[in-house]
């Protein structure tokens, strides 16, 4: 298992851009990462199926927290085929997961800048944004996770991005669940009587 420290920006389409002629320009260009997402927010985790598109991969990650609780994340993932997505997806909604569950494709370009990962995106519900990651070995010291932290506040401060807070991650995944909870609800009053 390893420990991802991952922390976010969001930020309008004109950050996006200098950003991405900053990564090309000073950074190692990784390639284009697109995903479709089907992502279960559970109480103090997050599990995800994953197609990769551009990769032509697909993944099952389970994450021992959910965005807004903190930039470690304790991860465990493995392969699936493409062709068992689906049946992935219908597993964990027969499993009881479905109304936890949410939808999304992502655009997604991966760059490393100064030894950080970072995924420029593009998604519906969080707009333009990037995640700025290191991966640790499990077991990483809290002094080994504190640089860790640093080391992605440093980088994205040279790239002129500024990071969320935890508040802002807690809050703004609270109100898109709220949101998505809403749509959910008016789609099954919609839905036809059988």
């Amino acid at each position: 298992m390893t420990v991802e420290i991952e922390m976010r920006a969001r930020f309008p389409k004109e950050v996006h851009d200098q950003l991405v002629a900053r990564l090309k320009a000073d950074g190692e260009d990784l390639g284009p990462d697109d995903k479709h997402i089907y992502f279960y927010v559970l109480p103090d985790q997050l599990l995800k199926v994953t197609d990769n598109t551009a990769a032509d991969t697909a993944k099952i990650t389970l994450k021992g927290s959910k965005i807004g609780q903190g930039a470690a994340f304790e991860e465990t993932e493995f392969a699936i085929a493409r062709a068992d997505v689906a049946g992935a997806v219908k597993l964990f909604n027969a499993l009881g997961f479905e109304a936890a569950m949410h939808e999304a494709f992502n655009f997604r370009h991966n760059y490393r800048f100064d030894g950080v990962e970072i995924a420029v995106k593009w998604s519906e519900a969080w707009g333009y944004h990037a995640e700025f990651e290191v991966l640790l070995e499990d077991g990483a010291s809290d002094a080994t996770r504190a640089e860790a932290e640093a080391k992605i506040t440093d980088v994205a401060m040279a790239l002129g991005v500024t990071l969320m807070t935890e508040q802002e991650l807690a809050d703004f995944t609270t109100a898109f669940e709220a949101a998505e909870k809403a749509r959910k609800g008016r789609e099954q009053q919609a839905a036809p009587i059988r």
